[in-house]
């Protein structure tokens, strides 16, 4: 009898101190550190510290979708928020892992609802993103399918893996977060689509805004000291750099189309260069990408304004 409660109360504290699936919790790791590895090389390649991608399937797709309107977010790559998500997940998998004694027992429950509601709200977005992908970047990236795949397998297997008692509250909070992250998406890539004049295929938006004696003082000097700007036809952000100099100075810069399907390509010299982001400025034979505010180009350009 005394043996028998003993083993009762050593099944009992098992059950509370791992309320879920041991092994699920290595897999949920193992597509976790999956997840960090494919957004983190992204956002690494994002701000220049890392080389060309190789792209199964095209690296063309990969750099239309990456560099796209949806590609940024608060002004830094989409792909550092999915590296923090994915961040996160992992760490609610592996800690309880590791962990010992009363600790363990009370971050058990609790990191299978952050796992979930986490998990949730990665794959409504993903789902949500791969929408926009395909209805209107029109474009494959593989590293975003990767993603896409591994966010929802980290929410089915996290459902497997739970042990959720209390089936309403699940469906509750579940339906409440993907609710949440659906609309917030939606407000989110609406809110980034902005429409453009139609203009022949292969060629970029046509620039609305209007010049100053100043932005086109500006764009003789850069183009008679040999700065160049690399584009490619389909990039927002060189369309958000054209719109800073107005229609009259964008006009008289330099501009290199790199997209292999644009008109006027000149994809084997941004490919020589190095060129890895658009767009990316040559100044004084130093490649910097990104969009760069005037006052910095006419900094590194040594330009002085007439009084």
């Amino acid at each position: 009898m005394t043996s028998s409660r003993l083993s009762d109360r050593l099944n009992s504290s098992r059950r509370r101190g791992d309320p879920g699936k041991r092994w699920v919790r290595v897999v949920l790791s193992v597509l976790a550190t999956v997840g960090v590895i494919d957004t983190g090389t992204i956002t690494l390649q994002r701000w220049g510290l890392f080389g060309q991608l190789s792209c199964p399937g095209g690296a063309e797709g990969c750099d239309m979708v990456l560099n796209s309107a949806w590609g940024s977010l608060l002004g830094q790559p989409l792909s550092l928020f999915g590296f923090l998500a994915y961040l996160a997940m992992l760490l609610m998998a592996v800690v309880p892992l590791v962990l010992k004694g009363d600790l363990r027992d009370r971050l058990g429950s609790l990191s299978w609802w952050g796992m979930l509601l986490t998990s949730i709200g990665m794959a409504v977005f993903s789902l949500l993103l791969m929408g926009v992908m395909v209805l209107k970047i029109q474009a494959f990236c593989f590293f975003c399918v990767l993603s896409a795949v591994v966010s929802v397998s980290l929410l089915v297997f996290t459902l497997l893996g739970g042990s959720w008692d209390d089936r309403g509250q699940l469906l509750f909070r579940g339906v409440l977060v993907a609710l949440a992250v659906g609309l917030i998406g939606l407000g989110w890539a609406t809110a980034v689509d902005r429409p453009v004049v139609k203009t022949l295929p292969g060629t970029p938006p046509v620039v609305e805004t209007e010049s100053t004696p100043l932005t086109l003082a500006l764009a003789e000097h850069l183009t008679e000291t040999g700065a160049v700007m690399y584009s490619a036809y389909w990039c927002p952000h060189c369309q958000d750099q054209k719109e800073m100099f107005g229609q009259e100075a964008s006009k008289k810069l330099k501009v290199i189309e790199c997209a292999e399907d644009g008109v006027g390509s000149q994809k084997a010299l941004c490919d020589s260069k190095g060129v890895q982001g658009f767009p990316t400025w040559e100044i004084n034979g130093q490649l910097d990408s990104g969009v760069k505010p005037l006052e910095r180009l006419a900094q590194v350009s040594g330009f002085q304004p007439q009084s």
